[in-house]
């Protein structure tokens, strides 16, 4: 029994790593567990120390958090307030939690009757009450200021080295000599601090304010995850590295604009998301297509020739591709729908469209977490 387990696992753990996947022909992975220069080659067994490094972000993260994001927040102005706490009625609250937390005008009429209380208070209990299940602005800005901080450093650290790489300025270069690409010292820290940082978020998530779109971003983290690490595994970490910086551009700028959301700086924040969207539109329907699939698709077919992992890697960048049209569609809807309602709802004021664009970005902002998309997003969009 035990060996029938065993030539299972052998024949699994042969097909989970079959060189027929992972690499081009006539290439085995003995051929890269020579030491190459610098670091070797990137091998999967590498990733395992992420795991230690990302409970040392973590660590970094709280102390930060605490002594660094919460002073900074208490010396705008942010709280370290809960919110309003509503009187208790167990009316009220087994409404509140059995039937609905936005009661309509006819339910609202019942229970100012069986209360003998008026309508206009009742709104005000349920308001208060939403707002008890809010997460606290010091807590939230806290985690916005550790996201903004940490993609901040490491977009800067990321243009730093690839300044001086040759990919950066021909990305031809990251299919020359294809595997055979040792790792230096500053690609290999650049990756794996990505990765570490991402198993962070992973891990924080479960103890991080708990927002309605959870599910979609621990998928989320888990495909960035993913596709970090197989592009490690089969070396394509020079294309990658890229791809990181690429995004990492817009990210925190949007961290920024919900700093200044949190805060309580209209304008700041109106000009910071306008900036976030004007990058993010130009890296994702520009940048990206034109540069980096144009690399993956065209001039890797080219110079190397595809291959089954190449085409699994491809499929994704693709599939990524499409999401950020989705998210880019989406935006540029925030802003028109915002100037159409400002235009429609409010034509006397002196700034209407700013005004109620203001509104819809305090909206987006507040159900952005990381700079992805979100359901909550979504349900600002539509109602």
């Amino acid at each position: 029994m035990a060996t029938e387990v065993a030539g299972a696992l052998g024949l699994l753990w042969g097909w989970l790593w079959s060189e027929r996947f992972w690499l081009p022909q006539n290439v085995s992975w003995a051929d890269l567990e020579g030491p190459g220069d610098g670091y070797g080659y990137p091998r999967a067994r590498h990733t395992l120390s992420v795991f230690p490094l990302a409970a040392g972000v973590f660590s970094v993260r709280l102390l930060f958090e605490r002594f660094i994001a919460k002073p900074c927040a208490l010396h705008i102005g942010i709280q370290d307030s809960g919110s309003y706490q509503a009187p208790h009625n167990a009316i009220l609250e087994k409404v509140f939690v059995s039937i609905t937390k936005y009661p309509d005008e006819r339910r609202l009429e019942g229970l100012s009757k069986q209360l003998d209380w008026d309508v206009r208070k009742i709104q005000s209990w349920f308001r208060h009450r939403r707002n008890q299940d809010k997460p606290p602005t010091l807590t939230k800005f806290c985690e916005s200021m550790w996201r903004f901080t940490f993609y901040l450093c490491i977009f800067c650290y990321g243009i730093r080295f690839l300044w001086s790489s040759p990919w950066f300025w021909d990305t031809r270069q990251c299919w020359h000599s294809y595997p055979y690409q040792p790792l230096t010292s500053g690609l290999y820290y650049y990756y794996i601090m990505e990765l570490a940082f991402y198993w962070s978020l992973m891990f924080s998530q479960f103890t991080d304010i708990k927002r309605k779109d959870f599910l979609i971003m621990f998928v989320h983290h888990l495909a960035t995850i993913g596709l970090i690490t197989f592009s490690y595994t089969n070396n394509m970490v020079r294309v990658g590295t890229l791809i990181m910086c690429l995004h990492d551009v817009s990210d925190f700028l949007l961290e920024a604009a919900k700093l200044a959301n949190y805060a309580k700086y209209q304008r700041l924040c109106d000009v910071l998301f306008v900036i976030f969207s004007a990058v993010f539109i130009v890296t994702r329907l520009g940048i990206y297509p034109f540069w980096i699939l144009n690399t993956t698709l065209f001039e890797s077919w080219e110079m190397i020739g595809p291959y089954p992992s190449w085409w699994l890697f491809n499929g994704l960048l693709l599939v990524l591709q499409i999401l950020h049209v989705i998210w880019s569609y989406l935006i540029v809807r925030i802003a028109f729908k915002a100037l159409i309602r400002g235009k429609v709802t409010c034509p006397r004021r002196i700034r209407p469209r700013l005004c109620t664009l203001h509104s819809f970005l305090t909206s987006f902002l507040f159900s952005m977490p990381g700079g992805s998309w979100t359901v909550s997003s979504l349900a600002c969009i539509q109602g």
